[in-house]
């Protein structure tokens, strides 16, 4: 494409930037589309947020997709702030509007239109939820709002997950989550498969062999799981899942479709799903997969 007065420009916001996959993403939805408009990544320092924030809207950008450490930070930095993004408590993209930004979380919508896209439905489901912070709550509560019939929330802590499970069950407003130590996996009724997602960094590259439980007999309670690690593109809990004939999936696609749901609110254009695809291998190449 060629740059000019015209270009509009969105990028990432994050500490570090340097590995991410979304300009893949983006760079390649702009230029399918013949939308002028380039995405680059900003590393922005620890305690630099806020003029980021006011600076982007100074020049004039877009938008922006938020990263690690700064998804619930740039909170008190925006205009407006979705619903959903706002019971999640974590923005992952802001949305230009008068004065400021708008804060979205796409996470979430893309994990469910990647589940979607693979066939997996949450409706009806029993959802178990490997981990207790940030990821695995927000995790809880599309489950919750998808229509999972029971949410069991497995961590080292239980009292940390028996608080999300509670923060869960009140935005649900009926008992839906329940907390479970990771040890106590054999309490799970026999018969019952599970669709899990494995929401903690355990197995993120480069401690690449681990997994958060590795007792075989827990994975044969699985049918689906999904890890939302996406490097290595095949995970230990990802191993175990399908040895004991389970589907297991990484969180590329989620970060897929976080990416085009945002480019979708910047632009106000629909990715179909063939472009979609052809990102889908771009962000492939990119990771030499």
């Amino acid at each position: 494409m060629k740059i000019n007065g015209y270009t509009r420009t969105c990028g990432l916001v994050g500490n570090p930037v340097e590995h991410t996959m979304s300009p893949a993403i983006h760079n390649t939805l702009a230029k399918a589309m013949e939308e002028n408009l380039v995405y680059v990544p900003f590393h922005v320092p620890e305690g630099c947020l806020e003029a980021a924030i006011k600076g982007a809207y100074g020049l004039n950008l877009l938008g922006l997709n938020i990263t690690v450490p700064y998804k619930s930070q740039v909170i008190p930095f925006l205009n407006e702030i979705d619903s959903l993004a706002e019971t999640i408590g974590a923005v992952n993209t802001l949305v230009r509007v008068e004065g400021g930004y708008k804060g979205y979380n796409t996470d979430m919508p893309g994990l469910y239109r990647a589940m979607c896209e693979d066939g997996v439905s949450i409706e009806g489901e029993q959802v178990l939820i490997l981990g207790a912070g940030g990821v695995a709550r927000a995790v809880a509560i599309l489950a919750a709002r998808k229509g999972a019939a029971r949410i069991i929330l497995m961590n080292r802590t239980l009292d940390k997950a028996g608080q999300v499970a509670e923060e869960v069950n009140m935005i649900a407003e009926k008992k839906l989550a329940s907390a479970m130590s990771l040890t106590d996996y054999t309490q799970l009724p026999e018969g019952e498969r599970y669709l899990a997602v494995q929401a903690t960094n355990v197995g993120m590259f480069p401690n690449t062999e681990e997994a958060v439980i590795e007792e075989a007999g827990f994975y044969q309670k699985i049918h689906t799981g999904y890890d939302l690690i996406f490097n290595p593109a095949r995970t230990r809990f990802m191993e175990l899942v399908g040895a004991k004939g389970g589907r297991a999936f990484n969180g590329l696609k989620m970060l897929l479709y976080q990416g085009i749901i945002a480019y979708e609110l910047w632009t106000g254009r629909q990715v179909d799903k063939a472009l979609a695809e052809r990102a889908y291998e771009e962000m492939k190449q990119a990771m030499g997969i």
